[in-house]
């Protein structure tokens, strides 16, 4: 009898868990495990329908078992970008996820490890790079492109041909209106509108957004 292929999730908290449920509803991997850097007194222990089998320590060992896959399942988008690279260079594998409630158009390319959660669109021309979380009912209309670890929160709404930086957190509800690029590494507060261009490694937030402070670039 045909096996589904095993993959590893790296989380385990809620974004764990909502990355567990869609791949478990395509249908196209098994869960083998979740893995925590943070707790390492739940290694071991049960989360959300499988074990948590430790951390970062345990990698060669799934290489060596030839469990080559592994989602990121958390939200901090500095270190998904650096594990992405990290687990690319290793010859891990970092499938695609997309809930079946998602709408993706047929001509967006999806960068290994992007996850697509329910009820998000992703409409026609977008281009979507690695391990981009594009969460729950968020919107990215046309020509829009989301770069590397980008985070576009639940409910955010793109218009069309706007471009997020490496690492960005555009927070949950924001709104950004056409043809404006938000830089690298910063992030937008929930609720905001975004109507003019934001630069790398800053915070800003408002209606309209304006920049409150400077971040370390990624």
């Amino acid at each position: 009898m045909y096996e589904n292929p095993f993959l590893i999730i790296w989380g385990a908290s809620g974004h764990a868990m909502v990355v567990a449920d869609i791949v478990r509803l395509q249908g196209q991997y098994q869960i083998f495990g979740f893995l925590d850097n943070i707790s390492p007194e739940r290694h071991g222990t049960r989360f959300c329908g499988a074990q948590i089998l430790g951390g970062e320590e345990q990698l060669d060992r799934f290489l060596n078992q030839g469990i080559n896959r592994i989602l990121l399942g958390f939200g901090d988008c500095n270190a998904r970008w650096k594990l992405t690279i990290e687990l690319q260079s290793r010859g891990f594998s970092l499938p695609v996820a997309v809930h079946p409630r998602a709408t993706v158009a047929g001509d967006v390319d999806l960068g290994p490890g992007t996850v697509i959660a329910a009820g998000a669109v992703v409409n026609p021309g977008s281009r979507i790079s690695r391990s981009v979380i594009v969460n729950t009912s968020a919107s990215v209309d046309h020509e829009c492109v989301i770069a590397d670890a980008a985070h576009i929160c639940p409910g955010v709404h793109l218009a069309g041909r706007v471009r997020v930086g490496v690492a960005t957190h555009v927070g949950i509800g924001a709104t950004v209106i056409e043809r404006i690029s938000i830089g690298s590494g910063s992030v937008i507060g929930a609720g905001s509108v975004v109507v003019d261009d934001i630069p790398d490694g800053v915070v800003a937030y408002g209606a309209p957004a304006k920049v409150v402070r400077k971040l370390r670039t990624v």
